[in-house]
């Protein structure tokens, strides 16, 4: 048997490739990979929301604070970054959508630049009607699903299109990557599988096909920019933070995702940015660019 393939990723930090520790490998591969066991589990539980809802819960509870010493070991989180210490959480949940110590992820200030909307691995299309393949050959993102408005999809195509994955280990909080003005979130329901590369290297319809929501951004020289924040396995929701119709700077809070690894889309209108030379070199290599909240993410064209 071939040993499974690894989750490549390239860091903007050090330039070099990496390989991704992943939270629940070995069951993400039961699931997702072909063993005809995982697949029925996973079509008759695991992605529907009552297992998620079920799953988040236990990380409310105050036991499941005895958790967050060894996962802080177990993938390196640098606590120093945050706003409480390792103790300061009274559940599992808390840590997870812990927030930021000031100043720990400046905000380019530049006001040409659209920033990275959180800590991810992303992967950046300039023209998304071109790509070859999104994680995988001949996966082509379905943007009237992914918005789930036709009208919306069609003011993108030609479009450029970033995709931003966080992990379990990731902040987990994210950010609007320009300034203007939001409209309301858009609720899109769905299921809650994995947006884990394990999944979507043979399925990505999990990203049009799992609970979402929209909002859209009326963001001046960047035109309409549009979020779709993409829930998952284990993802007990999707809190908005922000205040629909009120003006938002580059970098200010939108939200954050419960438990589980998550997924966000940015999309830009053609003609308005040309996307950071990093993450265009990474998305040709075939992986995802390891870069923080706050950095460039696209230049205005």
């Amino acid at each position: 048997m071939a040993a499974p393939e690894p989750i490549r990723f390239r860091n903007r930090t050090t330039g070099g490739l990496e390989t991704e520790q992943i939270y629940g490998e070995g069951w993400l591969r039961w699931l997702y990979e072909g063993n005809p066991l995982g697949s029925l589990s996973l079509h008759a539980l695991v992605k529907r929301g009552v297992f998620s809802a079920w799953y988040g819960r236990r990380q409310d509870t105050p036991e499941s604070a005895a958790k967050i010493g060894p996962f802080v070991r177990d993938y390196g989180i640098r606590m120093r970054d945050f706003a409480e210490p390792e103790g300061g959480y009274g559940s599992f949940n808390d840590f997870f959508y812990r927030k930021l110590s000031p100043g720990a992820r400046p905000i380019d200030q530049d006001p040409s630049v659209a920033v990275f909307p959180a800590d991810a691995r992303h992967l950046g299309f300039q023209d998304v009607s071109k790509a070859p393949g999104i994680y995988a050959k001949g996966q082509r993102m379905d943007l009237a699903g992914l918005t789930g408005d036709p009208s919306l999809a069609r003011r993108y195509e030609g479009g450029s299109l970033v995709c931003s994955r966080l992990c379990p280990v990731d902040y987990h909080r994210f950010h609007f990557p320009v300034a203007g003005t939001p409209g309301k979130a858009v609720p899109l329901a769905g299921a809650l599988g994995s947006v884990n590369p394990i999944a979507l290297r043979r399925r990505l319809a999990w990203l049009w096909e799992n609970k979402r929501q929209r909002v859209t951004i009326e963001a001046g020289p960047f035109g309409l920019v549009t979020m779709v924040a993409v829930g998952a396995t284990n993802v007990g929701g999707i809190v908005e933070t922000f205040e629909p119709g009120r003006p938002v700077a580059k970098g200010d809070e939108r939200g954050y995702f419960r438990f589980g690894g998550s997924w966000m889309a940015t999309l830009l209108e053609p003609g308005r940015v040309r996307l950071a030379e990093d993450l265009v070199g990474a998305t040709a290599e075939g992986v995802e660019l390891l870069a923080r909240f706050g950095t460039p993410m696209a230049r205005l064209a």
